[in-house]
């Protein structure tokens, strides 16, 4: 299947939205989608006791333990079949035609770095299962799929709705630039009210750089507003969100700024968390 999009699910809160924003952009796309659960070593791996075992009894808890290790593995399997099949129902109620499934076994990232090589992007929710309640704690597997893929991340929010309004965080760094030109040639935007945002000191190579990418995007068909506002990225970023009802936010993932003192890795991290919307990562 060539230039998917893949969805990561996991049983968590997020996996429906994922599957949401999935069919979202599919739908604007016609790209295919492929659902991707991964159980981790921990839910396969067996357990060694052996060694605290006194000889006498060993051979029949060591088979005991053994049966119950298969019996383990086998309902990590099954679950993780039932949450790629939910997955399926949602977007095929999304209207999406082609979803394919896959289960795998072992490291999340390497399953994303395999699947990834002939897909468009990555859909993932900002928190796991196993942050699901821990408040404003951002998933450890997002920050490294965020870090590690080649391919422009989309982390959904807890909750779907229809995107109508985006905002471009950028900064004349070469991945908001990727963003930017992503922006100006994908179908996924057409018709969408698109602004571009620049945080920092007022400056001629700043407001050059502003200039450059609203040009782009205008080549690419949209009449995007620009503005360079004074302030720290992230409280400049969450207040524009906030007040201008932004529906989607694109920016560069964990890059640092060609201009200087605009933006810095951290950045990434905080829209991601304070923000209630979702954001697409160029890197």
């Amino acid at each position: 299947m060539t230039d998917k999009l893949i969805a990561l699910v996991d049983g968590s809160t997020y996996s429906r939205s994922v599957c949401e924003y999935a069919g979202w952009i599919a739908g604007r796309t016609g790209a295919p989608v492929e659902l991707l659960h991964v159980l981790g070593r921990r839910e396969t791996a067996s357990s060694d006791l052996s060694g605290s075992i006194a000889l006498g009894a060993r051979t029949a808890l060591l088979e005991e333990l053994s049966t119950l290790d298969e019996q383990r593995a086998r309902l990590a399997q099954k679950r993780g079949r039932a949450i790629l099949e939910d997955a399926e129902v949602v977007l095929k109620q999304a209207g999406v035609e082609t979803v394919s499934a896959r289960l795998r076994n072992g490291d999340l990232l390497e399953a994303v770095a395999e699947a990834e090589v002939d897909a468009r992007g990555i859909v993932i929710g900002k928190r796991g299962e196993a942050a699901d309640f821990a408040k404003l704690h951002l998933g450890s597997n997002m920050e490294r799929i965020a870090r590690a893929s080649k391919k422009p991340v989309f982390v959904a929010a807890r909750t779907f709705r229809p995107v109508r309004k985006v905002l471009i965080a950028y900064d004349g760094g070469q991945s908001a630039m990727k963003a930017v030109d992503h922006v100006a040639r994908s179908p996924l935007f057409a018709g969408l009210d698109i602004r571009l945002l620049m945080a920092g000191t007022e400056s001629v190579e700043g407001r050059r750089a502003l200039e450059g990418a609203q040009a782009t995007l205008k080549a690419g068909g949209h009449e995007a507003a620009a503005e360079l506002v004074p302030g720290q990225p992230d409280k400049v970023i969450s207040e524009t969100v906030e007040r201008d009802g932004i529906d989607l936010l694109v920016m560069g993932a964990y890059g640092h700024s060609r201009i200087r003192s605009l933006f810095i890795g951290s950045t990434t991290t905080e829209m991601i968390r304070s923000c209630k919307i979702p954001v697409l990562l160029f890197r």
